[in-house]
């Protein structure tokens, strides 16, 4: 088994619609994924989650709960990443990192080229746009 990667991600829902962020490096560059990054030494989880979103958004975010973590094996890695439903206090979603952002309403899930571990979690994002 190679390393293991911890990492959080933000599912932003605004108006029934979820953001969704396109990889702008590595072995996985244009696919999609929900924005987040790794727990550093000593951090929750939800501490984390606001400090990648606020270096990587420029956006300050409230956690509201958890959703899901979702394990998954990729070639060179497993993943663990923890899910959280959040929503935004302030800011304007700027991308420091990400080659492109988008809304994605619930009919369009489908079709985004979305990264396998963050596919896996669809289902619990369907969840909270249906609400």
């Amino acid at each position: 088994m190679g390393k293991m990667v911890d990492v959080v991600c933000a599912v932003i829902v605004h108006d029934g619609m979820v953001f969704a962020t396109q990889r702008g490096y590595g072995d996985y560059k244009d696919w999609w994924e929900f924005p987040g990054g790794k727990v550093e030494a000593g951090e929750s989880p939800e501490d984390a989650l606001k400090r990648e979103i606020r270096e990587e958004l420029e956006t300050e975010i409230l956690v509201e709960r958890y959703l899901d973590t979702v394990e998954y094996d990729y070639p060179s890695f497993h993943l663990s990443m923890r899910c959280y439903l959040c929503s935004i206090l302030s800011g304007n979603l700027h991308l420091v990192e990400h080659e492109a952002a988008r809304w994605v309403s619930e009919a369009e899930l489908d079709e985004v080229p979305w990264l396998p571990a963050d596919r896996a979690l669809l289902p619990s994002v369907l969840t909270c746009l249906k609400k």
